[in-house]
């Protein structure tokens, strides 16, 4: 039988909240669809992604922060968070956290379904991660957000060649 996670990727303050960095400029309504999506899933469990930065030098010279303990690191106070499921990562990619690989595992997750921001960024990053720790991949694009349009072209096709399915 397979499993099922959903992972919600980096809807954080720093990304979507009220006084969210200004490059990250996603739909109003993007949220409460997120949010849709989290209340109506079929999957299994729910797991929540953070991204941070890792405070040295050059990231406290970064335009914009997101550090271990600074609201812009919470996850958005308006996001529907049904689980405590939540793992950080300092990369793109979620799967270079081998705590959230171990968790998968452990819970005989076999399917993913990457939903959040950035569809160009993190949101694809994290996809292919999945992909090749070998886990069925989905992408729902009504509940991606992007600021990155041409990365997430050329990630989408890239992802759609190994075998993930985009909705």
């Amino acid at each position: 039988m397979m499993s099922k996670a959903l992972l919600v990727v980096d809807m954080q303050e720093l990304t979507v909240g009220k006084n969210h960095a200004k490059i990250f400029d996603y739909p109003v309504d993007f949220l409460d669809k997120v949010n849709t999506a989290i209340g109506n899933t079929d999957a299994d469990i729910v797991i929540y992604i953070r991204n941070l930065m890792k405070n040295n030098l050059i990231n406290k010279l970064a335009p914009f922060k997101c550090f271990e303990g600074t609201k812009e690191a919470e996850l958005v106070a308006e996001l529907k968070v049904v689980s405590n499921n939540v793992f950080e990562k300092y990369e793109g990619n979620a799967f270079s956290n081998t705590e959230l690989i171990s968790f998968l595992k452990k819970e005989k997750i076999t399917e993913i379904e990457v939903i959040g921001v950035d569809g160009g960024g993190c949101v694809a990053l994290t996809a292919l991660g999945a992909l090749e720790c070998g886990f069925k991949v989905t992408l729902n694009t009504s509940y991606i957000g992007t600021v990155f349009e041409k990365q997430r072209d050329k990630y989408y096709q890239k992802l759609q060649e190994k075998g993930a399915v985009i909705l």
